[in-house]
């Protein structure tokens, strides 16, 4: 069916934070990464969210672009075109942007709805997320709401962030963060709720509570999945809850993955683990045929093992795996809006 309506974004978000399920939230950077996403999604009747980032929709622009907006665009047009053929309901957001990179990807992706419902076509994405982390918590909240004020009239919704994730992603590397930053604060939440709800009745938000991008060996992260609970408490006290994202999940223990869920996660970012889920053949492919795949020492090589078609189908349908064990970690199979 089509991307989700504003409307049906809401009510998957509703449904996930009532059942105590999340949306895996799958990062795409191509038509075969979208595909797979969907494709997994599908399998296990689930609905979910694709993402796409500054560095994704920079290189969906291509290497002589190198235009994200112009990116984020183009691969969003094909997921409206291609999902209308699937039977559960896709959303799509915007992953990650800093302050330095608003004008130059979000305010434009903005700009292009706008543009979109002055026609009577529906929005290109249903969300857009502002990291705001490496600002204090003061004017990273100034700059959300002003976020808010030009998305006034789009049905957009707004994400955000308090705290910080650590680890690299898209080429930002949080690594020597000081500790105490990887944990959002009770207060922190509060302030962003009291902040925020002034200006849109419904958003999300990316609390951290240790959490890192990328995958590390057992016992390098330190989760502290309570912490998310003192929030919703905090929060709690002024007659509401907070919609929450788990960012940096992969690689997460399943234990802890659901326990976030108990406390509002109804979002959970998944990107390095669906990386890996996409290479991995590709790279089993061309070991096992590397004659084949190389025109070595005169010969011709084989054309059925160089086609980009006959590995990418393999890395398509290993992400496709990957993508629908995630519906099955965050309990989200068979819980398509669509049923």
């Amino acid at each position: 069916m089509p991307i989700a309506t504003p409307d049906m974004y809401r009510k998957m978000l509703k449904k996930a934070k009532e059942k105590k399920f999340a949306f895996p939230a799958i990062n795409v950077t191509s038509m075969e990464t979208a595909r797979a996403a969907i494709e997994g999604f599908a399998e296990k009747k689930s609905d979910g969210i694709l993402q796409v980032s500054t560095g994704g929709a920079e290189y969906a622009s291509g290497i002589v672009l190198k235009n994200m907006a112009i990116g984020a665009v183009a691969l969003a047009d094909y997921i409206h075109f291609i999902a209308k053929e699937f039977n559960v309901c896709i959303a799509l957001h915007t992953d990650h942007c800093q302050p330095g990179k608003l004008d130059t990807f979000v305010r434009p992706l903005i700009a292009e709805t706008k543009k979109r419902r002055e026609k009577g076509l529906p929005n290109l994405f249903n969300s857009h997320m502002f990291d705001g982390s490496e600002l204090s918590l003061k004017e990273n909240m100034k700059v959300a709401k002003q976020l808010l004020e030009e998305m006034k009239g789009t049905e957009l919704l707004l994400e955000v962030e308090a705290g910080v994730v650590g680890g690299e992603e898209d080429g930002v590397d949080t690594s020597d963060t000081p500790h105490d930053k990887l944990y959002t604060t009770p207060e922190d939440m509060v302030y962003v709720y009291q902040e925020l709800s002034q200006l849109t009745d419904y958003f999300l938000f990316a609390a951290t509570f240790g959490n890192v991008h990328g995958v590390y060996k057992p016992g390098n992260v330190k989760l502290k999945p309570s912490i998310l609970k003192d929030g919703q408490n905090a929060v709690g006290k002024l007659s509401a809850s907070l919609n929450l994202v788990f960012h940096g999940g992969s690689g997460s223990l399943i234990e802890e993955i659901h326990e976030t869920l108990e406390y509002g996660v109804v979002k959970m970012n998944v990107d390095t683990d669906t990386q890996y889920a996409y290479t991995r053949p590709l790279v089993d492919h061309f070991f096992k045929n590397y004659d084949g795949a190389l025109k070595v020492d005169g010969e011709v090589g084989n054309k059925k093992i160089y086609d980009p078609r006959s590995y990418g189908k393999l890395g398509e349908k290993s992400m496709l795996a990957r993508v629908a064990l995630a519906c099955d970690d965050l309990r989200s199979s068979g819980q398509s809006i669509c049923l």
